[in-house]
């Protein structure tokens, strides 16, 4: 946490003490040394096991003389370690930062009471990562986009050829229970129409355009075609929210990006709200330069996708009993 320290100082303009520890008699010392509006910053919990393990004793030893605890780490808030949820019980006053309350505000409130039309964009890799986040977005949006890897098992659930493109087959069953469910609560599952199509997964492989009953054998897809993207825009010009989690495809090789791109684009001029939950759509919108442009990007992968899939989140929970 040094270079943190340094920075920190920066920021604030006043000096900041760095510990190297963060229990112990010399996190105690420095505490107890600290003038009025002085600022003291501890080494990583990481560092020790009983982090980890929600240890009760190491919790109650990082409270200290603290008074106040204020998380605004919403990228661990899904974790129950013992500086999310643990210290809790050892402060007298548990609160959320700024940060922590703006995630819940937009990735909660705005999901759950959302303007009109509601579209939820998913992709990735693979269906078993998703498969909370579609189920619990089947219950509040009217469409969902699918993109990514993860189309292919969609279409080798509706008897479509897919090639060498990426497929989890014990999922099929899964994607063909999916798509029912949302065709019984009448939200629309939009699937790619075409996609871009390579001979190997390499930046200078050999690619073409082709329709999804079209797929040649050998050949993967990794990315979504100009007539999908075009498909989606128009649906999404005509929404008043939109989350988006998940790539369309291998963004990383520019043979592979436009269709994560022309999305990105799509929603930063979009008049809604716009709202990126974490992993590697942040990255996307980040490497496109239109990070700026999004009403939220939210700051936690994993603990997004919990909250998305209406899970309860230790560290938030901790706070809210705390409060209660």
């Amino acid at each position: 946490m040094t270079p943190v320290g340094a920075r920190l100082s920066e920021k604030l303009s006043c000096p900041v003490t760095k510990v190297d520890d963060c229990v112990g008699d010399e996190v105690a010392k420095a505490v107890a040394s600290m003038p009025n509006g002085s600022v003291c910053l501890l080494e990583n919990t990481r560092f020790y096991k009983e982090e980890e393990k929600n240890d009760s004793d190491f919790a109650k030893k990082l409270a200290g003389s603290a008074t106040i605890f204020v998380n605004d780490a919403f990228g661990t808030a899904h974790r129950a370690h013992a500086s999310t949820e643990g210290v809790t019980k050892y402060c007298k006053t548990n609160v959320a930062g700024f940060l922590l309350q703006k995630e819940l505000d937009y990735l909660d409130g705005a999901v759950s009471n959302p303007e009109r039309p509601f579209c939820a964009i998913v992709g990735g890799s693979k269906v078993s990562s998703k498969i909370g986040v579609i189920e619990s977005l089947l219950q509040k949006t009217d469409k969902i986009i699918l993109g990514g890897g993860m189309i292919f098992t969609f279409y080798k659930a509706l008897g479509k050829s897919v090639g060498a493109s990426l497929v989890e087959d014990d999922k099929i069953d899964l994607a063909k229970e999916l798509m029912a469910k949302a065709e019984a609560k009448g939200v629309k599952i939009l699937l790619p129409t075409d996609v871009v199509v390579a001979d190997k997964f390499a930046e200078d492989a050999k690619t073409q355009i082709v329709s999804v009953d079209n797929i040649p054998e050998g050949w993967m897809g990794l990315d979504i075609g100009p007539d999908s993207l075009k498909a989606f825009q128009g649906e999404l010009n005509e929404c008043k929210s939109v989350i988006w989690n998940g790539p369309m495809g291998v963004f990383e090789m520019d043979a592979f990006a436009k269709g994560t791109f022309g999305i990105a684009d799509t929603l930063a001029n979009l008049n809604g709200i716009t709202i990126i939950g974490g992993g590697d759509s942040v990255a996307a919108v980040e490497k496109a330069g239109l990070a700026d442009k999004m009403s939220h990007i939210s700051t936690g992968g994993g603990a997004s996708l919990e909250l998305l899939e209406g899970k309860v989140l230790p560290g938030v929970a901790a706070l809210d009993e705390a409060c209660t």
